[in-house]
Parts: structure tokens; sequence; C-alpha cells
């Protein structure tokens, strides 16, 4: 088998369709027809089923696919590994909870960007679940996620501890009363926010279930409506002091520690670290750790 015809064939697999493979890799379609057709010949079996809506995977299909993307993620590392020549350059994709950059990444990167200019830098915001699924699919060289993290593919390396405090308008002064009180809404992003999943197992444990949830996308929106007394949220306690000073909020510190979390940053356990995520790391990684310290 063939390296690219393999490449081609999870590039069919990913679109859907030939027409769509053939666009992207700017080829004509009969081209992606024949590749094709001739790596079905070699194997002895059919790897799609074709019809006017597109192309399906076989069953033989399926089986194959992992080893073709397998080829093709190494075929990638290979060439990044020849064109690093140890200096900081080229594109580098970090993820990141939009707390820790709101909070801990952007004094930092200001630094790490005039000491490598030659780095191609891209933050990508997004919940914990949202970018370990970006590093395990290869579309970022590591991300900052809400931990513990435990999977085969990923590396996980602590980076600093965070307290996460609930956020209540400012008159709410007993937390347990407006609990109590019943018709509780909580503010939080999308059902893949590590925070979201800490806050509800902590309101199961004291029993209060089936409370009702308000979705925003940005940590604006959401404090905005906690302090017009719309809910409750749980965000990190930092944020309370910068960000946030002058909003009219009060904070409420869980008991027994059960707002204590830890940040780590994963990257894919096979994927090539490039010098220019080595160099990030380098210096990420003790800043905020310090900037923990700092606290």
């Amino acid at each position: 088998m063939d390296a690219a015809d393999l490449r081609l064939f999870a590039d069919v697999a990913r679109t859907g369709g030939i027409g769509k493979a053939a666009l992207e890799l700017n080829t004509v379609q009969s081209n992606v027809t024949a590749r094709l057709k001739a790596l079905e010949d070699r194997l002895g079996t059919e790897l799609f089923e074709r019809s006017h809506r597109g192309v399906v995977l076989t069953a033989a299909g399926h089986r194959l696919l992992p080893y073709a993307e397998r080829v093709s993620r190494l075929l990638e590392d290979a060439k990044r590994a020849v064109h690093d020549d140890g200096r900081p350059a080229g594109p580098l994709t970090i993820g990141t909870l939009e707390t820790t950059a709101a909070i801990r990444l952007s004094p930092f990167i200001a630094r790490f960007v005039k000491s490598h200019p030659a780095v191609d830098l891209s933050l990508r915001t997004g919940t914990s679940r949202e970018l370990i699924d970006q590093v395990l699919d290869r579309s970022l060289d590591g991300a900052f996620v809400c931990g513990p993290v435990d999977h085969a593919d990923l590396q996980a390396e602590p980076v600093f501890a965070e307290e996460l405090v609930v956020l209540t308008a400012s008159g709410v002064s007993d937390l347990d009363e407006l609990l109590r009180a019943g018709d509780v809404r909580i503010i939080v992003l999308r059902t893949s926010c590590g925070y979201r999943q800490i806050f509800e197992a902590w309101l199961t444990r004291r029993g209060i279930a089936g409370v009702r949830v308000l979705e925003f996308g940005t940590l604006e929106a959401i404090v905005s409506c906690v302090a017009a007394g719309l809910g409750v949220t749980l965000l990190p306690r930092a944020l309370t002091g910068t960000m946030w000073s002058g909003r009219r909020v009060a904070t409420h510190r869980l008991p027994d520690g059960a707002g204590q979390v830890e940040t780590v940053f994963i990257r894919h356990r096979d994927a090539y670290a490039t010098s220019a995520l080595r160099a990030f790391l380098d210096m990420a990684l003790p800043a905020l750790a310090d900037s923990e310290a700092a606290e």
C-alpha cells in the first residue's frame, strides 16, 4: 500500500465524498476515483459504499481507517521534525480555558511573542471536553484544561491549583439559605465545561438536583446575569479580584476544599513536540506556577 493513497482514503472518509476530497486536495474527481479504485483492487475489497449522496465506509473501510489516519499523522510529524532545526519557529496552536486565558495567560503571552517572534502563536478557547478532543485529533499542539485528565493517549502535567467559588448577586449573604429556597438556577458555559460539572456534582451531593440551567457563551454574560440576580455560578476566585472587582457580586467559598481544582497542560503522547512548543512550555510552566504563588 502507498502512504499517499492511504492519506487520500482518509481524506475521502473524513469529507464523506469523493468530490469534496478532490476539492480539498486541489485535484480532479476522476483522479481521486481512480486512485481509490486502485487501492481497493490491491486490497481485494471495497472500502466505500457509493451512492448519489456520497460515500460511506464499508466494514473493511472502518477497520482500515485508524491505520490510515495513523500513517497520515506520522508523515506529518516526520515533515515537522525534518524542518525543525531547534530554533522556535512556525505555527503553534494552544488551547485554553477562557478563565485561564483571562487570569493567567495574558501577561505571559506578550513576553513569549517578544522572545520568539518567529513563532506564529494562536490561542483557542473552549471547554475542557472540547479542548481534550482537539488535542486528541491533533488540531491543537496542547491545551490547558481542568484536571484530572486520565487518557492513554495524553500526557498531563499539573500547572497550578485554582480555588472555585460560588458567585451570587451582591445581596446574598447566606448561600445555604439561597439553595434551600429552591428554584435555583445555575448560569454556566456549555455542557462540556469542567466547572459546570464540578458545580452540578457538588449540588447533587447536597441533595439539590434538577436545577434549572442557563447557558451563555462568554464569562462576561455569565457574571452580568449573576449580578442581575438571575442565578448563581462557579468560577475561579482569582477572577473576582481582577476582571470583575467592580461588579456587584458576592463570593461564597465551598466547604471542605470542595472548590479546589487543578489546571493541567495536556498534549498528545505520540505527537512530535516542536521547538516552538518546547519553548512555550519552558516559559509558560514557571510563569504560571509563579502566578499561583503570587495570589
